[in-house]
């Protein structure tokens, strides 16, 4: 099945689009489709993924945070799930399994986090992070209190918040536009990686 729009072609892209692709690819050894589907927009591609960046990598903007990675995806693959976006949950689950190091973690966080193999903490922070992705005009002042109690801060909830929002604006754009996951994502995580000799 092929997307709405055609990924764009690496080679003709800006210097920068390309440079940071080309650093993706080295890492992950190969591009996911959404550095390419968004590059068709250059501005819009370097907007959002600065403010990518700054949310998944804190400290990459001079930032602390108590999120961890593993806490962060699971927030993308639990409200990109409610919001029925097969790119994100399938990309960002992976991304979970190999943080938190648990194979079956992205797909009970997907189908049902209430009944995932998760902390109590991470409990907390999922169930707000599905009021502001769901009802975001209910939250009020006792919506922190358990969080709170689980030790983030009010900039941790910040970031909660941001991470949920910032993705709703994903799924909705890798939905409309029927972007797929690469077939590497689907095995991510699943099975130990064989090691180098």
């Amino acid at each position: 099945m092929a997307a709405r729009y055609p990924l764009a072609d690496l080679n003709t892209l800006p210097e920068d689009l390309k440079t940071k692709i080309l650093e993706v690819q080295e890492k992950a050894g190969f591009v996911p489709n959404v550095f390419l589907a968004l590059a068709r927009r250059p501005a819009e591609w370097r907007a959002f993924f600065a403010y990518h960046d700054a949310l998944m990598d804190p400290e990459s903007v001079g930032r602390t945070s108590h999120l961890t990675k593993g806490d962060r995806e699971m927030i993308v693959t639990a409200t990109s799930a409610a919001n029925q976006c097969l790119y994100c949950v399938v990309a960002h689950g992976a991304l979970l399994r190999i943080y938190e190091k648990k194979p079956l973690v992205a797909d009970q966080v997907a189908v049902n986090y209430l009944k995932a193999d998760i902390t109590p903490r991470q409990r907390a922070m999922l169930d707000f992070a599905m009021k502001v992705c769901n009802s975001a005009h209910e939250i009020n002042d006792a919506d922190f209190a358990p969080l709170h109690a689980h030790g983030f801060d009010d900039e941790d909830i910040w970031d909660i918040a941001a991470i949920t929002a910032f993705f709703g604006l994903s799924n909705r754009m890798a939905s409309f536009s029927d972007m797929q996951p690469n077939p590497e994502f689907f095995l991510m995580g699943r099975l130990p990686r064989e090691k180098k000799a």
